[in-house]
């Protein structure tokens, strides 16, 4: 079949994809810009549309001579507004089928969630992911098929990386009561058998798909045991949700924004109706919560895995990466903008000194200040010049360690970089950098705290500021892409003057 795939740079997606091509069926992708598909081993095998599914003009010549499609695609991170968000991008894709009338696919395939049998449901997100379904199943009649699925258990996944971390990280939790709803999780790789299977069995309307019923908390303690780990998990009734989605955010490279609706997902009974499932489509046999969990730990250790929660490409808001790997402590925002990489990099190098950081300026002079008290270098520094640096410059308690202009032209070229290496007295060895990456008609900036400690102080030390980092660094980085669009538009304007 000649097949379309929409979020095809997500989790899912990434992972369909190739399982398609090895199928023998003819892929196309829709995608916003090319730059996120590059490097995939199957890149060079799929036919590529650019096309924006909040653009509803964009869409036609995606959905045109395709025999099935695959809508992958929700905003979980997207902000307060992801579900008129969610509407009007499934809406754009039901117009743009029904625009190609016999030409459009004749079956769409799209994967929600599992919804609680409760009348009243907690999660806004699981309530989006079921109208999504409403709006592809109402405009394209008896042309779709809904997969429901719970936690979804693979190398990677949100869900099992927030359980992985969350178990890893503490011995002894206390826990919200909602630990004991009954979940239904299921591996990644029977959901993408039932995702492949679906193209031949035809649109089948709503299919609850799972596993084996677990507690969240028998969760956690199937990782423990796959990692042979003791844990003890206590169960209290002040967590709320929101508070408990943001310690779920403190602890593990989870955002709050991604957090958030994973934590309110599981605070109801989540399982499934298997009845169709096992009907429809026999020859599967979802493989048990243990050994779904093994098999993921399996590919984090030898480094094989397909695709992250983080693949898929920054649109809106700040997206903050939490993680430890080799040795080194990362601490980093995304946001993506419409301005010229050209002028996020001039706001970005024109940081320090007399311009300030941007947010939290006070806070910056207090830590310059408690540098100099004991012996470092503190603020007074500044900078050579207001707004030009160069390699071994000495900026504030920072030394500029690399600077390299973004080339928005040649799309090969390695994306802008500015790294910082600190020079004030730490417990290890800490770097300030912003990646400026053009992407077609976007720049993504990516603003990282790097830090690599120095025995258990260091490691102290790191996890005592991240509370700080997440109140000064999103709002630093939205001040950065401030004075850059400020700066941008002052020049259109005397251009058009001019």
């Amino acid at each position: 079949m000649r097949i379309l795939v929409t979020g095809a740079t997500g989790y899912i997606g990434g992972r369909l994809v190739p399982r398609l091509l090895e199928a023998g069926h003819g892929v196309r992708v829709l995608v916003r810009d090319a730059d996120p598909i590059r490097g995939r081993p199957w890149e060079r095998d799929v036919e590529v549309v650019r096309g924006d599914l909040l653009r509803s003009g964009t869409l036609g010549a995606a959905v045109a001579g395709v025999d099935a499609a695959y809508y992958l695609v929700h905003s979980m991170v997207g902000g307060d507004d992801f579900a008129a968000r969610d509407r009007q991008a499934a809406g754009n894709f039901v117009a743009a089928c029904r625009a190609a009338g016999g030409d459009g696919p004749r079956h769409v395939v799209y994967l929600g969630g599992l919804m609680p049998a409760a009348k009243k449901v907690h999660s806004h997100h699981l309530k989006s992911r079921a109208e999504t379904g409403r709006v592809l199943a109402d405009g394209l009649p008896g042309r779709v098929t809904e997969f429901r699925a719970g936690p979804i258990i693979g190398s990677g996944s949100a869900s099992f990386e927030m359980v992985r971390y969350l178990t890893e990280r503490l011995p002894v939790m206390v826990t919200p009561r909602w630990i004991y709803t009954k979940v239904q999780p299921i591996a990644v790789r029977d959901v993408l058998a039932y995702l492949v299977a679906a193209l031949d069995a035809g649109p089948h309307g709503v299919v609850d798909i799972g596993g084996e019923v677990l507690t969240f908390k028998q969760m956690m303690l199937g990782v423990a045991e796959a990692r042979g780990l003791w844990r003890m998990i206590l169960a209290t009734p002040f967590l709320a949700p929101k508070l408990a989605a943001r310690w779920v955010g403190l602890v593990t490279p989870i955002p709050n924004a991604l957090a958030v609706p994973l934590v309110a997902g599981v605070t109801q009974d989540l399982v499934a109706d298997p009845a169709r499932s096992r009907s429809l489509f026999p020859q599967i046999e979802p493989i048990a919560y243990g050994q779904a969990v093994r098999l993921a730990l399996a590919k984090i250790r030898t480094g094989a895995v397909e695709t992250r929660w983080s693949d898929a490409p920054v649109t809106a808001g700040v997206e903050r990466v939490i993680e430890d790997r080799e040795g080194v402590a990362r601490d980093q925002r995304n946001t993506s903008t419409n301005v010229p990489a050209e002028y996020v990099f001039r706001a970005v190098c024109s940081i320090g000194g007399d311009n300030g950081y941007h947010a939290f300026n006070w806070a910056w002079w207090l830590r310059g200040l408690l540098d100099r008290m004991i012996g470092g270098p503190g603020l007074r520094r500044g900078r050579r010049h207001p707004t030009e640096l160069r390699e071994g410059d000495a900026l504030d308690f920072w030394r500029v360690e690399e600077v390299r202009a973004p080339h928005a032209g040649d799309p090969d070229a390695p994306p802008g970089l500015l790294r910082l290496r600190a020079e004030m007295r730490l417990p290890g060895l800490a770097w300030l950098q912003w990646e400026i990456e053009p992407r077609g008609e976007k720049t993504l900036l990516r603003q990282s705290a790097l830090f690599e400690p120095r025995g258990l102080p260091g490691t102290l030390y790191w996890y005592a500021l991240l509370p700080a980092h997440g109140q000064i660094f999103p709002r630093m980085l939205r001040a950065l892409e401030g004075v850059a669009r400020r700066r941008w538009e002052v020049s259109t304007r005397e251009q058009a003057d001019g």
